[in-house]
């Protein structure tokens, strides 16, 4: 023991611990980070430039996975109305579409999907120092809603 009253670590203390690693990631951290997360809010005043937090309200999780199914519908939809004789609008969507249909959902859903993070994960951000960044999500929310409400009435209508 040394004289401030703390313990000496030797090498083999050093080689113990390095033997037994404790953070291991496996899925059960993920659950239990999300169940149990801490960092709700910034720890001191001035950490309110930091904009990434262990904690997202559950907003973002119902916008993000809502956006991703209406993505998956809006491709369904897509497909569905092109058997029935309706064209694409979209140029880079049609471009998409002549390369195959496995083509065209794999990389319209990667799209959406890699948007989607990027914008959970920045959805504290300020964008131009006016909006924060979750309400475009917000906004691709609704916009792929109308959408599929607008395809959802034309198939009815072709049907």
């Amino acid at each position: 023991m040394h004289m401030d009253g703390s313990t000496a670590v030797t090498a083999t203390d050093t080689e113990q611990r390095a033997e037994t690693e404790r953070r291991n990631f496996t899925w059960r951290t993920v659950a239990y980070g999300f169940a149990f997360s801490r960092r709700h809010a910034h720890r001191r005043g001035e950490d309110h430039e930091v904009i990434f937090l262990d904690w997202h309200h559950p907003w973002l999780f119902f916008l993000a996975t809502g956006t991703m199914l209406l993505s998956c519908a809006d491709a369904f939809l897509t497909l569905r109305l092109l058997d029935l004789g309706m064209i694409e609008a979209n140029p880079v969507m049609q471009s998409l579409m002549d390369r195959g249909t496995a083509t065209f959902t794999s990389i319209k859903l990667g799209m959406t999907g890699m948007g989607i993070l990027v914008l959970v994960f920045l959805a504290k951000a300020r964008f131009m120092n006016r909006f924060r960044t979750g309400l475009f999500l917000t906004t691709f929310f609704s916009g792929y809603a109308v959408l599929v409400c607008y395809e959802l009435v034309n198939l009815f209508s072709l049907l």
